[in-house]
């Protein structure tokens, strides 16, 4: 569908200002994600990211929309080129194909006048679904082309609307086993409340990254993190400890009754005594009785080889009895193609 066809419809497409309105729109949409709620958007702002929320409106009507996150190259402007990001999503009706052409030949027309070189997305959604078949060929019939992921590629959903009985008996037994000895071995559990809190546990997500060997952000980010989230009831920062000492803490949000296990972080010290085990357990606590139906463990390995340098992850977070899934993946729509050759080695 052409842009002046689209225009006829009644379909407009513009900026959304109001961070209520964004969010009990995402929220209350299949597939709506933490990634694409406002405080997301600001969170990434402190990151060099630029937050633009766009609404596809029909009337009064929100229909679709999309945060998309921009960055440019350092001391370039962003109307003199950057990347559009849109991260688990956009928030679309992909079963309607006329919508769908609608909603990005606007976008597309937007994004080129503000600068963007080329728009790069990931979709929420599972690969091996009918909807998955569907969204795929949607985007090739929309030009878009397949590109790396920034986001991990697979997870594991974990139902959580079972009874805590039966969220225990699909553990495997000893998942189940290990939560209980933290518990008897004097491991308690506590939900963090201040910056303080924040700054202990940082210390051991330093720790964590030197043993496992990733990149971790800087402590002003986790620490705006739980300023922007927690105060909305969308994150706790739980923390385990025993006799006083500090041994293990999870960042887990909360929103459109999905959960995600979003940041971990653990002491060398006192392993034995079990803490993430507990933790993980207490999540899905919180977030069942908050009304949340899925916990997202967040990111496994793209395989399940022992040779993956996150096999050992993977094996913790597949022992909760949840489900492997693997998304579409990421996908491309480029603006100017010369520009991008320069921009990759940038953005």
């Amino acid at each position: 569908m052409s842009i002046m066809t689209a225009k006829t419809t009644g379909y407009r497409l513009q900026e959304v200002r109001e961070q209520g309105q964004w969010d009990q729109f995402v929220a209350s949409q299949p597939g709506g994600h933490l990634l694409q709620s406002w405080y997301w958007g600001e969170l990434k702002a402190t990151a060099g990211w630029f937050p633009l929320r766009l609404g596809l409106w029909d009337g009064h009507r929100l229909i679709a929309g999309a945060q998309i996150l921009r960055k440019s190259a350092p001391r370039v402007p962003l109307r003199l080129g950057h990347l559009a990001y849109l991260p688990k999503g956009p928030v679309l009706a992909w079963e309607q194909p006329e919508l769908c052409s609608i909603f990005f030949a606007q976008m597309h027309r937007y994004l080129r006048k503000q600068g963007a070189l080329a728009l790069r997305m990931e979709p929420e959604i599972d690969h091996e679904s009918e909807q998955g078949e569907l969204v795929i060929r949607r985007l090739t019939e929309l030009s878009f082309h397949p590109t790396r992921s920034v986001q991990p590629l697979r997870t594991i959903l974990l139902n959580i609307t079972p009874s805590e009985e039966t969220l225990l008996a699909q553990m495997k037994e000893k998942w189940r086993y290990n939560v209980r000895l933290a518990g008897r071995k004097g491991v308690t559990i506590r939900v963090a409340t201040s910056l303080e809190d924040i700054q202990s546990w940082y210390t051991l997500m330093q720790t964590t990254g030197e043993r496992d060997q990733f990149g971790i952000h800087t402590l002003e980010y986790y620490q705006r993190a739980w300023q922007l989230f927690a105060p909305q009831g969308a994150l706790r920062l739980l923390l385990a400890e025993r006799e006083g000492q500090l041994l293990a803490g999870i960042f887990v949000s909360l929103f459109a009754r999905q959960a995600i296990y979003m940041y971990g972080a653990s002491s060398n010290e006192q392993r034995q005594l079990m803490p993430n085990y507990l933790l993980q357990w207490e999540a899905i606590r919180w977030a069942r009785e908050q009304g949340a139906h899925e916990y997202d463990f967040w990111g496994i390995p793209e395989t399940e080889g022992e040779e993956e340098a996150m096999a050992g992850v993977y094996r913790f977070k597949r022992g909760w009895g949840g489900r492997v899934v693997q998304f579409v993946g990421g996908y491309e729509y480029v603006y100017n193609p010369f520009l991008m050759k320069f921009a990759h080695r940038y953005l």
